[in-house]
């Protein structure tokens, strides 16, 4: 295992969406992810199953954490671990045996990371959600939209992956770092909609002072800008026009020939629709491709909007080596260390395909394994 968490093990308990993201950024840098997954699950036929863009990096056991027997399984594992992870909501985990009183009672040290849409506290902390609920309280979703228009829902990388799963794997990598200092681990807290608050910093004091407004399609950042948007092309292709510095601005104006002097000043918001307006008209007189033949590599802060399919295969990623893996269809571990970079490792086989292997490797005899299957705790 390469990477610069290599030697760190973490436990993690399986759950949806963000938290695998976060377990697998951990993952890509070389953290030992065990997953612990249902015991349930554990398929009857034990053949390599198709691709599933979650389960990178990992180790998976199967365990049942209803059963006395699979909880202690559990607990054994924490206690030689570095982190603990969980995705439930506040109270399952306590419920079940392996909150961090519990955990942490067996491994003092250890980092063990909650994560859920509200938090642990608060007065919609047990209630269901989603990531479009977190971005929706934290005002990011009422300030995506058309001009008049509603607001509109973003895919879900806001509240699930970069406020949630991205910030859990950042708390983890700080209270570690902090563990291994003080000799003491400590619970993190991380809720998406903390996550999706932390992403929009800026625009609060923004809002607050005027400077983006609650008319959506108006500001600077949302479209309403007519150099920061997107603009429709003869073909029905897309630009993305971002020159906010007047000497940006000045260069796409001169490359797609439209006479500054002929403008309102660049910053004149009053001018903004008409500006916006007349970028649309020249845009609309060619193909998304014949622009980029004129913009594409040039300081006018313009790219092609690109569907997920084009943009593994567009120069710039494929100079980059953005995508891998069998298909050409995964994002390989991000940010590029130039010492210990990370790198890809398999999935598992099946839901519990790695229960034995990794049950040795912490330490159980062949005996004790073979009584916890005879119990029902565990599978594989």
């Amino acid at each position: 295992m390469g990477g610069p968490l290599a030697g760190v093990k973490v436990v993690e308990l399986a759950g949806l969406g963000a938290l695998p993201y976060g377990s697998l950024r951990l993952a890509d840098m070389g953290a030992d992810v065990v997953r612990v997954d249902r015991l349930s699950e554990v398929p009857d036929k034990k053949v390599p199953r198709g691709y599933s863009f979650w389960d990178r990096g990992r180790r998976s056991v199967a365990v049942d954490l209803k059963n006395p027997s699979g909880v202690e399984v559990v607990l054994r594992l924490a206690e030689s671990s570095d982190v603990f992870l969980e995705a439930f909501r506040p109270g399952v985990a306590e419920r079940l045996g392996v909150g961090p009183d519990q955990v942490m009672s067996r491994n003092p040290a250890i980092v063990y990371g909650r994560l859920t849409g509200w938090g642990q506290t608060g007065a919609l902390s047990h209630a269901a959600g989603h990531s479009l609920n977190y971005e929706a309280i934290t005002g990011v979703i009422r300030s995506i939209g058309p001009e008049g228009g509603p607001p509109v829902p973003q895919l879900n990388i806001h509240g699930d992956f970069a406020g949630g799963g991205l910030t859990l794997a950042y708390g983890v990598v700080c209270a570690l770092l902090e563990s291994r200092q003080s000799g003491q681990g400590q619970v993190i807290d991380t809720a998406m909609a903390d996550g999706v608050a932390s992403l929009a910093t800026v625009f609060y004091p923004m809002a607050h002072s005027g400077m983006h407004t609650d008319e959506i399609g108006t500001n600077l950042f949302d479209g309403g800008a007519p150099f920061y948007a997107i603009y429709e092309c003869s073909d029905g292709g897309y630009m993305s026009v971002a020159p906010i510095e007047p000497h940006f601005w000045s260069l796409l104006l001169t490359l797609i020939g439209v006479d500054e002097a002929d403008l309102p000043a660049q910053y004149d918001r009053d001018g903004w629709p008409g500006v916006k307006a007349r970028l649309a008209e020249v845009f609309a007189t060619k193909t998304r491709d014949e622009w980029c033949e004129i913009l594409e590599g040039t300081d006018t802060c313009t790219a092609p909007v690109l569907t997920y399919n084009e943009a593994r295969s567009y120069q710039h990623n494929v100079d980059r080596g953005t995508f891998g893996g069998a298909d050409g269809t995964e994002v390989l571990p991000m940010p590029r260390l130039s010492r210990t970079p990370g790198q890809m490792r398999p999935s598992p086989d099946w839901i519990g395909a790695d229960t034995d292997d990794v049950l040795c490797a912490f330490g159980f005899s062949a005996a004790e394994i073979a009584q916890l299957r005879s119990q029902s705790a565990i599978g594989g």
